[in-house]
């Protein structure tokens, strides 16, 4: 098992969201509660974001996850769970 040095924070999931996924930088957010789809992002941006994370850190792409039940926090918590497992 290899540990990751560094932890991925609700910063670096921000910047995808912005730089990778269309996020506005306007609707960046220091809230680990907002949920995905408030920040007005759709199901095809969670598809994106899911493949951005499995490119960049390792996290399996779910198919069957839904965009309205993460928050962006719960994100945070999945990329940092699959880094640790890789």
């Amino acid at each position: 098992m290899t540990v990751q040095n560094t932890t991925f924070g609700l910063d670096d999931l921000m910047d995808l969201l912005v730089a990778k996924v269309g996020l506005p930088a306007s609707a960046r957010t220091a809230d680990p509660d907002v949920m995905f789809t408030d920040l007005g992002l759709d199901s095809l941006a969670f598809l994106q974001l899911q493949t951005e994370l499995q490119q960049a850190h390792g996290l399996p792409v779910d198919e069957s996850a839904h965009a309205e039940d993460h928050s962006l926090g719960s994100i945070v918590d999945m990329v940092n769970s699959a880094r640790v497992d890789a």
